[in-house]
């Protein structure tokens, strides 16, 4: 009898459906939070074969900074309408009028951090126990620390202390009322294996992952896309560049980074070349201190 081995995107694919049903399984109310963004696209996929042909055991949830990429929240209203899947959308601009909160300000202001507010409120009023994220182990060191069913206390927090073993795939969701987990079902992927999967199930991505002429701000070092949003001093320089988007951000904190990738297999090939992290390379919020990320996980964030 022939043996048939999975290669190494059907693994990956089996792990990640794997934890999807075990989040169905073990939670009452779910959540898979969608951005628009490359990830939680490919999460979207990953939900489709765990569950078709009936509906998603969650809704999607974005939580809107109101400084995102128009292109990426065109996709997700698009993609959110043709799977017919419910989509949930709260706004930090909500969460600021209300809590009167402080917008940062200055050359590195971002809405960034204020999504802790509106991500923890959004539980709150669903009641959502769990809650699907797209973020993986290659793109930062604290997200390297963190479990794939990654425990928050009642107040939102991350303690890495408190992470559970997971031996032999074996998933505890068992929590305290008013505690939430955040699922990680490709932390074990890498940004190529993302592109690779993209281009195996023929997934259509929002055009700014592609190369396209853009005006950008140089900003030490980066090319950050020219936006009513930034901050802008006399000295910033605005010039049109070819680039394209590893990762999307928001507006305020996501750089863009030089590319000729038309299309999925460039996008791969200058992937091969890189020798940084997409984060590494821009994402602006992760260089303001050593801890940054760590810090805003602490606190709640994603």
């Amino acid at each position: 009898m022939t043996k048939r081995y999975l290669d190494y995107l059907d693994q990956l694919e089996a792990e990640a459906i794997h934890i999807m049903r075990e989040v169905a399984g073990q939670f009452e109310k779910p959540a898979l939070l969608f951005s628009g963004g490359k990830d939680s696209i490919t999460l979207v996929r990953l939900a489709e074969k765990a569950f078709r042909p009936g509906k998603f055991p969650f809704p999607l949830v974005h939580i809107d900074t109101g400084h995102n990429f128009p292109e990426a929240i065109r996709y997700r209203d698009e993609l959110a309408e043709r799977l017919g899947e419910k989509l949930i959308v709260r706004n930090v601009e909500d969460t600021i009028k209300r809590k009167s909160l402080s917008e940062p300000k200055g050359r590195y202001a971002s809405r960034n951090a204020l999504q802790t507010h509106t991500l923890l409120e959004t539980i709150e009023e669903f009641g959502f126990d769990a809650c699907i994220g797209g973020a993986r182990r290659d793109e930062e060191k604290a997200r390297a620390k963190e479990r794939i069913f990654s425990v928050r206390d009642e107040f939102g927090q991350w303690d890495p202390k408190r992470q559970r073993p997971e031996l032999w795939n074996i998933y505890n969701g068992r929590v305290h009322k008013g505690e939430n987990v955040r699922v990680f079902p490709i932390s074990n992927w890498t940004e190529l294996d993302v592109w690779n999967y993209i281009k195996r199930e023929e997934i259509e991505l929002p055009n700014i992952y592609y190369t396209h002429e853009r005006e950008c701000l140089v900003r030490d070092g980066k090319l950050m896309a020219w936006s009513d949003f930034i901050f802008q001093e006399p000295d910033d320089v605005v010039v049109k560049k070819q680039v394209r988007f590893r990762t999307v951000g928001d507006m305020t904190c996501t750089a863009a980074v030089e590319s000729i990738a038309h299309d999925i297999d460039g996008v791969i090939a200058e992937i091969l070349e890189s020798k940084i992290s997409e984060r590494g390379a821009t994402r602006i919020d992760d260089k303001l201190s050593e801890t940054a990320m760590e810090d805003r996980k602490k606190g709640g964030y994603f």
